[in-house]
């Protein structure tokens, strides 16, 4: 038996899937590096300051050489930094600065992995809610996780929610233009209504979301950026937000942790303005899963797996669609909401930019 089960391994692909595992294995430190790096300082005292020796580096970073020098060949041998044998030299290229040190690139990837370290923190409690079912809402994971999650789609909210998805929708810039009122449903840390409120001075913006930490957050964020007169942070719910008459309603990569987001659909329905407009932003995904294979995918795949349906589930979990909905299930989910128009405006590699109207 053993020989015919060594006979049905074709070692080539399981050298592949060695190689493929190691490489991951590989990240997941290299993960660290990065988050240490982004947490000192080091990437930033490097940013444009051309070839730097270790102990020169660890004098602008206030850190120790021996350290320094050690994270700094764990950064050459990942590709993150430049080294120059001749002069035992390291540098921060201008393309890896963009990833690495500067916090307003679309590409400033390092706060992110404060999702990885999340999930791991709560690995326990995701075991659990396997062998239970039982859900995990959003505030019951390590405190990472909001932060992390805010980081990471903040800087490609400012690069292309005013100036691509917004004007992808019939009529919404000239509404918000002229004055329009706003709700933002799942707000977060609420870098989406304070983009859109400094961009547009003449609408009032309405932040909602359930997390009261991220509620805070975003308040702070309002009064730093000058723009808390026309913005409002309130805790509710999906589907019992207060208001109505709302030209634009937004969804960005809220709805799939919705226990029940039929529901929210049904009451953004109700709340709308006449001709009124939902804007849902929500992870890139194709329809089939044998379509989603990619590095995007499975990232979304796994933050899905313990934290989106886990907080769908804890939230009564009626329809628990996943970070990897796709395209077809949401439409699906807002003509059970009574919208009888339902179209992509815009994609990037990691969402889709939805317009439903009634």
């Amino acid at each position: 038996m053993d020989h015919i089960r060594h006979n049905t391994i074709d070692t080539a692909k399981l050298d592949a899937l060695v190689a493929r595992a190691f490489g991951d294995l590989s990240a997941g430190y290299g993960g660290v590096m990065i988050s240490i790096g982004n947490r000192l300082g080091l990437y930033k005292a490097m940013a444009g300051a051309g070839p730097l020796s270790p102990r020169e580096l660890a004098a602008r970073a206030g850190c120790t050489e021996r350290y320094v020098r050690e994270w700094l060949n764990a950064q050459v041998a990942g590709g993150y930094v430049a080294y120059h044998a001749v002069s035992g030299t390291y540098e921060l290229t201008p393309e890896q600065a963009m990833v690495l040190a500067d916090e307003d690139s679309p590409t400033f990837f390092p706060n992110a992995w404060a999702v990885p370290a999340s999930m791991w923190a709560d690995e326990e409690k995701a075991v659990e809610a396997f062998r239970t079912g039982k859900g995990i809402p959003w505030g019951d994971h390590d405190g990472r996780l909001a932060c992390g999650v805010a980081a990471f789609y903040r800087n490609s909210y400012k690069a292309s929610l005013v100036q691509e998805w917004l004007p992808s929708l019939d009529g919404v810039v000239g509404r918000l233009e002229a004055g329009a009122q706003v709700a933002d449903i799942g707000c977060g840390h609420g870098h989406s209504t304070v983009l859109m409120a400094k961009a547009f001075p003449a609408s009032k913006f309405h932040g909602f979301d359930t997390h009261a930490q991220s509620l805070a957050e975003a308040s702070t964020l309002a009064a730093m950026t000058g723009v808390s007169a026309r913005t409002s942070f309130e805790a509710a719910r999906s589907n019992t937000y207060p208001g109505n008459g709302y030209d634009l309603i937004c969804f960005f990569d809220a709805l799939h942790d919705m226990g029940d987001p039929v529901a929210a659909a049904t009451h953004a329905a109700k709340a709308l303005a006449p001709d009124g407009t939902v804007m849902l932003v929500e992870p890139f995904a194709n329809d089939r899963v044998e379509d989603n294979v990619s590095p995007v995918a499975r990232m979304y795949y796994a933050a899905s797996t313990t934290i989106c349906c886990a907080h769908a589930i804890s939230d009564g979990g009626r329809l628990v669609l996943g970070a990897q909905a796709g395209e077809a299930r949401l439409a699906e989910v807002f003509r059970k909401a009574g919208f009888t128009r339902f179209r992509r405006t815009f994609e990037t590699p990691f969402n889709l930019v939805l317009e439903a109207r009634l």
